[in-house]
């Protein structure tokens, strides 16, 4: 359909043009690396590789990493942390995993200020099995170990055996049907003893020491959790050599077959609205961040699925050229916004 190529190139030239005179340093890298596909030693991308050094927002976050490699947290939410077991249960490990998304985000390496203490701190807790508990459950969080892995690698710590031993247990842990899920609740919550009780009180049953068995007897024809799914694949993504893999592909597929609909599992964001909903950053439940991962590993025009999604994506887009939170001012998230839809049309109408 040269006509919808047509389009999408012109989005890209007119939407990249305002947004490179209102873009901070970060999305303006991203910007011209990713979707304008500037070469290194471009004197615009140079001049926004230094302007990410210098980036005020970064250089808060660094300066507030404490030595133990944690980031403070409010008195209310310390407070809750402290009655219960510590972290990584609790704030303290989410704070974590979002500053060190937002550190990435702005080309921040494991080597510069107490990155490496943090990263340490988070591969301190990691299990003999290859998983790290928490944030808010003592048993397995694949979504949360996806994130932690991703941030891990972009951070530069991807040659760690136990960021490998992290990806392993990841891997190990996907569904027949391609995807991934919370193992306690898809293998024990299905069980005929726990079946019929409701979510929250199997959760606490759970969390008071219920035994978790992770061997034969997975009910592996229970549906996976389109969103778990795609954190783990965005994870394993980062961390690969060959992102294209085997497993990967059957990850992504699941994604893509369920796109614009109800998450099939309760264990996270079954309201199928939150397709359509833009949010920055993107790792909670998000078409946006679907199409990332996707058009990165190359689905394209040749293939039908696509072609809804993408026209969704395109009729997003604002009056004024932007893709947007909402129709309140989130001026700094909405131009991230903008430059992930971006991305994601520009390699799409690479493919044709």
């Amino acid at each position: 359909m040269p006509e919808l190529k047509d389009e999408m190139e012109k989005v890209v030239r007119d939407s990249s043009k305002k947004l490179l005179e209102v873009a901070p340093p970060p999305v303006r890298y991203w910007l011209l690396w990713d979707v304008l596909q500037r070469p290194r030693g471009d004197p615009e991308l140079e001049a926004a590789m230094e302007g990410c050094r210098t980036y005020p927002p970064r250089l808060k976050i660094l300066d507030s990493l404490r030595g133990d490699g944690t980031w403070p947290i409010s008195t209310s939410r310390r407070m809750e942390e402290d009655a219960g077991p510590g972290p990584p249960y609790g704030w303290t490990y989410i704070t974590m995993l979002r500053n060190l998304d937002a550190l990435g985000d702005s080309l921040t390496t494991m080597g510069e200020g107490r990155v490496g203490a943090s990263i340490e701190r988070i591969l301190g807790w990691q299990t003999e099995e290859g998983y790290v508990p928490g944030p808010w459950e003592r048993f397995p969080l694949p979504h949360y170990n996806g994130y932690a892995l991703r941030n891990m690698v972009v951070l530069g710590a991807g040659d760690d055996p136990r960021v490998g031993k992290l990806r392993a247990w990841l891997s190990r842990n996907q569904r027949e049907d391609g995807g991934w899920v919370i193992p306690y609740i898809q293998d024990v919550r299905y069980l005929p003893e726990y079946r019929h009780m409701k979510m929250r009180d199997f959760l606490s049953l759970a969390n008071n020491g219920l035994p978790y068995d992770p061997g034969e007897g997975r009910l592996r024809d229970l549906p996976s959790c389109t969103w778990t799914t795609m954190m783990v694949v965005r994870g394993l993504i980062a961390s690969a050599e060959h992102p294209k893999d085997e497993r990967t592909m059957r990850g992504a597929d699941l994604i893509l077959d369920r796109f614009f609909k109800k998450n099939r599992h309760p264990s996270f964001l079954m309201d199928e609205g939150h397709w359509t909903r833009l949010k920055y950053p993107t790792y909670h439940g998000s078409g946006l961040c679907a199409l990332d991962i996707l058009t990165f590993l190359g689905y394209g025009p040749d293939d039908a699925r696509m072609d809804k999604p993408i026209r969704w994506r395109l009729g997003a887009r604002s009056k004024d050229g932007f893709w947007r939170r909402s129709d309140r001012p989130h001026p700094e998230k909405d131009l991230w916004i903008t430059e992930v839809a971006l991305s994601i049309i520009a390699r799409y109408s690479r493919m044709y």
